[in-house]
């Protein structure tokens, strides 16, 4: 599903060149659950935004679906990146002004769904993601939880293949932490590719393989052996 080939990334100020990613080789395939650690600044975000399609290489090559993207518009990069990959952030990165509702059933207005297809599969994600009853709630009327739970939702609403996770217990305690763990597990499990940075080494543990960065290379790989349940 993606693959990078000396994958580069460099950012330029006046006064200094820092490079983010440094050739990076790396293969993940369809179905798998990748954890990337590191300390920070070591390129997980840089490499997580790439692969996303919401940011370039400076060099390099990235296939995802096994097209080369580097070099699309962002037109093109916004249109692969539609219905194939879902976002979960740190700071759950949801609109105050909008329900749970509206916003889980967002990307599929974005996709051109009509309103009672929009309907059925929002409703559907949320009642997958046990948020029925918070339905019509807006976020600051969620627990962290609950706004990551909706999160998720609004992520999977569209049948995306991948999901990239950013950090995606850092605000919430270790209960939530845990139920959004093994949401994720479940969505890994039905199938959804996962690739997730964080810092949580306890949190890694849930995935199949653990990358670990440094200075925008690779230096370790772990394939986990025994998987929590």
């Amino acid at each position: 599903m993606i693959k990078t080939v000396n994958l580069t990334k460099i950012y330029t100020t006046e006064e200094v060149e820092t490079t983010a990613l440094n050739r990076l080789n790396l293969e993940i395939s369809e179905g798998e659950f990748v954890a990337i650690m590191g300390p920070s600044g070591c390129g997980k975000s840089t490499l997580l935004n790439i692969m996303g399609l919401l940011d370039t290489p400076s060099s390099g090559e990235y296939y995802f679906l096994d097209s080369e993207t580097s070099g699309l518009s962002e037109s093109e990069l916004s249109r692969i990146r539609k219905g194939n990959i879902g976002f979960i952030f740190q700071s759950f990165n949801l609109i105050d002004e909008l329900t749970v509702f509206e916003n889980v059933e967002l990307p599929l207005q974005y996709l051109g769904i009509n309103a009672d297809e929009r309907t059925k599969r929002a409703d559907e994600a949320i009642e997958r993601m046990g948020m029925s009853a918070r339905r019509n709630h807006f976020p600051q009327q969620l627990s962290g939880g609950q706004q990551q739970r909706a999160a998720i939702a609004r992520a999977v609403v569209t049948g995306a293949k991948l999901i990239l996770a950013d950090e995606p217990t850092g605000n919430l305690d270790s209960g939530h932490g845990k139920e959004v763990m093994d949401l994720l597990t479940s969505l890994n499990e039905q199938g959804t590719t996962i690739v997730m940075v964080t810092h949580s080494p306890t949190d890694a543990e849930y995935a199949a393989r653990i990358i670990n960065l440094l200075d925008g290379e690779i230096v370790d790989e772990k394939i986990q052996a025994d998987l929590k349940a």
